[in-house]
């Protein structure tokens, strides 16, 4: 019998407003997944796709979502340890093994290595890459519908000039992380 290996990976980090999602996902090896790749090299179809083809053909996969309350609270890293911890966890069956892709790990009741650019090299931490990749933004378009005039629905809440310019015209919303700088600098501008 092999090993049931869990991919995991996190979209989101870097925003400055929205959720960090985690997702993990061990892969069936009697159902095989053409074309898996890092999200970011995929257009926005073929990863729709293929997180379609992982929810329906993985033996298992877990999303946790961080929303930014929870992140401000505990920091960005910690938050996305804390959401690892959740999808590992989640995960029926349990994994043999964890590939993290980067260069942290956190522990749990079994090996786990970390490996960097783990989403080009592993089908199964690919598959993550791709889970928690669409399911952040399909997450960041429901904002843009509470939020419009901030246009998540472009940017994913990252720190675009389109961004940085609505932050300055409109201040932060509820959406946005408290604890980022510049969200922050613009709370403290704004008293």
């Amino acid at each position: 019998m092999t090993d049931r290996v869990a991919g995991v990976d996190e979209a989101g980090r870097g925003p400055l407003a929205g959720p960090v999602v985690v997702a993990a996902v061990i892969l069936d090896p009697g159902r095989p997944i053409n074309g898996l790749a890092d999200s970011k090299t995929l257009s926005a179809k073929r990863r729709e796709l293929l997180a379609e083809q992982i929810r329906d053909q993985a033996s298992a996969f877990a999303l946790a979502v961080i929303e930014p309350a929870e992140i401000d609270r505990l920091n960005i890293l910690q938050a996305t340890f804390e959401g690892m911890r959740q999808v590992i966890a989640g995960l029926t069956p349990a994994p043999d093994r964890v590939l993290i892709d980067g260069n942290q790990i956190v522990t749990c009741a079994c090996p786990v290595d970390a490996v960097v650019g783990g989403d080009r090299l592993h089908p199964e931490i690919s598959a993550a890459s791709i889970l928690a990749k669409t399911h952040r933004d399909a997450l960041m378009l429901e904002l843009h519908k509470r939020f419009p005039a901030y246009g998540f629905d472009r940017h994913k809440g990252y720190p675009t000039r389109q961004h940085l310019d609505a932050l300055t015209r409109l201040g932060p919303c509820p959406a946005h992380r408290q604890s980022f700088s510049p969200v922050r600098q613009m709370t403290l501008f704004q008293r």
